[in-house]
């Protein structure tokens, strides 16, 4: 099949494309014949890769040439462009982290596979990032970022039929990742009504005889709002009672944006309750700008870790590069760098705070606690979040529209990423903001933004494509200038 206008360009990204006459089934029948099922459940999922917007689906838009934007295949944007979509942070890791992979480039550290986690490594991820030491009880292994931890933790404890509940909205990836393994997905929907926060009583409501696993996402993306500490104890007690495991991801936990809020990490309550039914994960993307490095924790009591251990061992039998590993080491024993990237996010904040507050129709449904992700609500602008993505990616400004995380909030919440060294770059946001508005107020982009709906073909693409249908145009509101 020839490409169509909604397909990137080859290299930009791992799309399966799909007929625009097949209901969505693959084109290819050597695809059909012998692509498991398990993977097709995510070939159809509307949040598995290539199924929900993002501003990559602006550039043919837009007719900009994809290879202009990502040279030579690599997912960093141009200097002139502002990247507030995906999460990784653009802080600038530590020095100290660079020295030290520098300094161990020898023969001695790169020829021989490497071990799960050099020991001080596991010691400190135990300690600083778990808030836990050691024990008989609790333990710690090496996985490729967090990303491997929610990974591992889905293939170890989910069998088919077994229900996960997740938040709405929620990470990209906890919802299609489950039905690998069969699981089914039930949601619980965030809303000024739960301060957008699991409620423990409507965890307790969800529960059923069939729930296998409750996750936090604590920071949770992609409000950046954290869990007191008695509602994470009383969801800790709920689901012990009922038999569910907690799985504890708390990889954005090292910023702490709101100087009155306090993260706790499950792991750490085991003074108080009983936590062996908690596995959590954390990484070194969100917290230290080493995303490149593939480096993260996946810890828990030792007769859980196991399954992931030997899991790990079976699907990629490979340990985190040693490289990594010290370069981590080095990073987590930096408080200073700590110290000063979480002024970098906080600075940041005020400055979307100043753009939301000049851009007419859009605002912050709740402000971040820890991290560097948030949400914006668009509706009262008039616009989808979509057409404001393609709007924004005109003016340099890369950001990540709600239906790539669940229903709640698919057309009407814009997730940025708020972790930029330079402080210029969300300085004009204030004026790139409220001038993107203007534009897709005009209603240019709504034909395309349909277009990738009509070619996804999920169930949540028809109830976009419903929704953009009903909308009618707002008329653009004039500036001071005219």
């Amino acid at each position: 099949m020839a490409a169509t206008k909604n397909d990137l360009s080859e290299g930009l990204a791992f799309f399966w494309r799909k007929d625009l006459h097949s209901d969505g089934k693959e084109v290819s029948d050597l695809a059909q014949r012998f692509v498991a099922n398990r993977a097709k459940a995510l070939i159809y999922h509307h949040q598995g890769l290539g199924n929900y917007f993002t501003y990559r689906h602006a550039i043919p838009i837009l007719e900009v040439d994809a290879k202009s934007i990502f040279a030579d295949g690599k997912l960093k944007l141009p200097d002139d462009y502002t990247d507030l979509g995906y999460m990784w942070s653009q802080a600038g890791p530590p020095q100290c982290a660079l020295d030290a992979i520098r300094a161990h480039v020898d023969e001695e550290t790169v020829a021989p596979y490497p071990p799960d986690l050099i020991a001080p490594l596991r010691e400190i991820a135990a300690t600083q990032k778990f808030k836990r030491p050691r024990s008989r009880d609790f333990d710690v292994m090496g996985v490729e970022g967090a990303q491997g931890g929610i990974g591992y933790t889905f293939l170890s404890f989910l069998d088919p039929g077994d229900e996960i509940l997740i938040t709405d909205p929620s990470y990209m990836h906890f919802a299609p990742g489950p039905q690998v393994e069969g699981a089914v997905v039930k949601s619980i929907p965030l809303g000024p009504h739960n301060r957008f926060r699991l409620d423990p009583d409507e965890v307790k409501a969800a529960i059923t005889n069939r729930t296998k696993m409750l996750i936090v996402c604590d920071p949770l993306n992609p409000f950046g709002t954290v869990q007191s500490r008695d509602e994470l104890l009383e969801i800790a007690r709920i689901c012990r009672r009922n038999n569910v495991l907690i799985f504890n991801n708390i990889t954005h936990a090292t910023h702490q944006t709101n100087p009155k809020a306090t993260h706790t990490p499950m792991s750490s309550l085991y003074r108080d309750t009983d936590v062996d039914h908690v596995v959590a994960t954390t990484g070194m993307s969100k917290g230290y700008a080493l995303a490149s490095i593939r480096m993260g924790f996946l810890a828990g009591h030792p007769h859980l870790l196991k399954a992931p251990a030997m899991l790990k061992m079976e699907v990629t039998k490979i340990h985190n590069n040693m490289l990594g590993q010290y370069a981590a080491l080095a990073a987590l024993n930096d408080q200073d760098y700590v110290a000063a990237s979480t002024q970098v996010m906080r600075r940041n904040l005020a400055l979307v705070k100043k753009a939301v507050a000049k851009s007419d129709g859009v605002t912050i449904p709740v402000e971040p606690d820890y991290g560097f992700c948030m949400c914006l609500d668009v509706e009262g602008t008039g616009v989808s979040a979509q057409e404001l993505t393609v709007a924004l990616f005109k003016q340099g400004y890369c950001a990540i529209p709600g239906d790539a995380l669940g229903e709640v909030g698919a057309t009407r919440f814009l997730r940025i990423n708020y972790s930029q060294k330079e402080a210029w770059r969300l300085e004009k946001f204030a004026d790139a903001l409220p001038a993107a508005i203007r534009d897709a107020q005009t209603g240019k982009y709504l034909e395309g933004v349909k277009g990738f709906y009509r070619q996804v073909k999920t169930d949540r693409s028809t109830r976009i494509q419903q929704e953009l249908a009903a909308r009618k145009l707002p008329k653009p509101r004039a500036t001071a200038a005219e």
